[in-house]
């Protein structure tokens, strides 16, 4: 059995004015045996210093290209080890030529991931968990004063707490000076389908491990789990809550054909901070400027790799030129300023901001509807008619949603929508007539509650048998079509707004008077301007597209977009236990089209 991995990864700066957080997701391709690997890595800058930042970044990229350099390899743990005292070494050598770096650093873990092995390296308190079967289970060690102490006791060798010491001191981190401690995986942890894997940087200690197992098992993908994980950090507001990185791994059985795994190529690397040339030797180090114009990239680019393909941060280095003199002047003079440099870069501009002024949305008379007969008696779902538009599809930046860029104008031809999700009740007459696996309800009442559980396959077939029912062409929506529809002639990320808000949709943090254990029925919730219920929540909805990365080169006619990987098809409109942030209007998941879900069903077009 191989092994494929889903990486989702986002941060939050906290309460600081900026982010001392590095990180770089690298999906290395195929070791000699054809397993399937990647290599995370996440450094925290030590917010006591003013280029804490300087660090983490410079680790992040010299751990890459050293562990790159000896790719593949069998000696995992020699080749983790040598990374990090590598990057190390750089920081040393750094701090010679510019003494008034001196006491910069960063803690870092990296998790390697080749099959069904994880490895890892860590310094410092920050985390690698892995979740399995509802349990959090911390892997890497804690290098804190706190640890220290709680582990001593444990071994039944209780030690007075030291004066002046404080738990959340670090007892080994990455300063160029020998590190006092390190841990690294010397055998792997063996993964398995089903896992979870989250790296994350200390500020994820705001919830505790009950939280982030709830918060985890409300997540149905990787990117879900790190929107919701995040929020959580977010919302619980502490004080002098640090800067917040976090990287979720979900570990999947990779299809195989005959005897040979897929050989699709893998998705390009996600990189936080560019994959620059770094020196092999600390002898030769770069300037002082390289490293504060590398942070800048990383800082004014706000989602790097990425950021740079969409075209944000074209003049990042020309824009922060003033920032790298000022910077340099103030750490050269021997000044350090409380956590978060002065002066702060200049935000980057919203590429493309939301109107202000929202137009009339269009309306639809719900006299409209009707239901089509079916030749076994009975009558099809409830069916709209919409009207045709123009609408601009996608999100307005990468650094929200990598796959949702870039925005495009897509002119789309009146068509008919059913105005509720397919119900249980719906689906079995189907699954009754041609002879499949009807899934279960539950106990649900199965003419009000949307049906879930089926494949992308079983609602294709759906749509064709209801075809041949009734005379006419139904079928699954397009991507493009569904977010017209979805979207009710607005322009903001929900289609009542540019916030989530209260009860306006099913969602675990929608802040609803329902229960969000179990789905609700059709229709609950308030319907959007075309007369569509449950296009924001509920249960997440197949759509005909196979799955593509970005729009690149999408069609601008509304029509479905094959090509891609097939073997996924794009699912849309979150679901009751997905965070709110998984409602907006813009936002993409995929799923095997084989395979059924418990929070997936759909709903089904009809052309004219």
């Amino acid at each position: 059995m191989k092994i494929e991995f889903d990486i989702a990864s986002d941060q939050i700066d906290g309460a600081r004015d900026y982010q001392e957080d590095a990180y770089m997701v690298n999906q290395l391709g195929e070791s000699d045996g054809g397993d399937l690997c990647a290599l995370i890595i996440m450094a925290d800058g030590m917010g006591g210093h003013a280029a804490g930042n300087v660090a983490s970044n410079m680790v992040v990229a010299t751990f890459n290209k050293t562990f790159q350099g000896s790719f593949p390899t069998k000696n995992v743990a020699d080749v983790l080890t040598d990374a990090l005292n590598r990057s190390n070494d750089q920081i040393r050598a750094s701090v010679k030529e510019t003494p008034a770096l001196r006491g910069m650093g960063c803690t870092m873990v990296t998790g390697y991931l080749e099959d069904n092995k994880l490895f890892w390296v860590s310094v410092g308190d920050s985390h690698l968990y892995l979740i399995r079967d509802r349990e959090l289970i911390k892997q890497n060690a804690d290098h804190s004063y706190g640890s220290y102490l709680d582990m001593m006791k444990e071994q039944g060798m209780e030690i007075e707490e030291q004066p002046g010491m404080s738990r959340s001191m670090l007892m080994s981190a990455m300063t160029g000076e020998e590190i006092s401690s390190i841990d690294v995986s010397e055998t792997p942890v063996k993964v398995r389908p089903g896992d979870r894997v989250i790296i994350a940087s200390d500020g994820l200690d705001t919830l505790g491990a009950g939280a982030i197992i709830q918060y985890s098992s409300w997540s149905a993908t990787a990117k879900e789990c790190v929107y919701a994980l995040l929020k959580a950090v977010e919302d619980a507001n502490k004080i002098n809550q640090d800067n917040t990185t976090l990287i979720v791994v979900d570990i999947r059985e990779r299809e195989m054909r005959g005897d040979q795994a897929s050989t699709e190529a893998p998705p390009e690397p996600a990189p936080r901070v560019a994959d620059v040339e770094v020196p092999d030797e600390p002898s030769e180090p770069r300037s002082f400027k390289w490293l504060i114009v590398l942070v800048i990239i990383g800082l004014l680019g706000g989602g790097g790799f990425f950021a740079w393909k969409q075209g944000f941060i074209d003049d990042a280095v020309e824009k922060g030129s003033d920032l790298v003199d000022s910077t340099t002047q103030l750490i050269e003079a021997g000044l350090q300023p409380e956590p978060g440099p002065e002066p702060a870069p200049e935000p980057e501009p919203a590429p493309e901001p939301e109107p202000v002024v929202e137009p009339e949305p269009v309306v639809v008379d719900k006299r409209d509807t009707f239901r089509d007969k079916l030749k076994s008696g009975g009558k099809g779902p409830v069916m709209i008619t919409l009207p045709a538009g123009t609408f601009r599809m996608g999100g307005a930046t990468a650094i929200v949603g990598p796959d949702e860029v870039p925005r495009h104008e897509v002119n789309i031809g009146s068509f008919m929508v059913s105005v509720y999700e397919v119900t249980f009740d719906e689906y079995y007459r189907f699954a009754k007539a041609a002879k499949r696996k009807k899934p279960k309800s539950d106990g649900l009442d199965r003419k009000t509650y949307p049906v879930v559980d089926v494949s992308w396959d079983d609602a294709f077939a759906y749509t064709r048998w209801l075809s041949k029912q009734t005379g006419k062409r139904y079928r699954l929506l397009s991507e493009a079509e569904w977010e017209y529809a979805a979207r009710g002639g607005t322009t903001t990320s929900f289609w009542w707004g540019a916030k989530a808000g209260v009860s306006n949709a099913h969602c675990f943090d929608c802040k609803s008077d329902y229960n969000t254990s179990k789905t609700a029925k059709v229709g609950t919730y308030k319907a959007n301007p075309f007369g569509l219920y449950d296009t924001a929540g509920n249960v997440f909805e197949w759509t005909h597209d196979c799955y593509h990365r970005n729009y690149k080169d999408a069609p601008d006619d509304g029509s479905v977009w094959e090509g891609g990987d097939c073997k996924v098809r794009v699912v849309r409109g979150g679901a009751y236990r997905s965070p709110a942030s998984s409602m907006r209007v813009e936002h993409r998941e995929k799923f095997k089209s084989n395979k059924g879900q418990y929070n997936v069903g759909f709903r089904v077009a009809r052309d004219l």
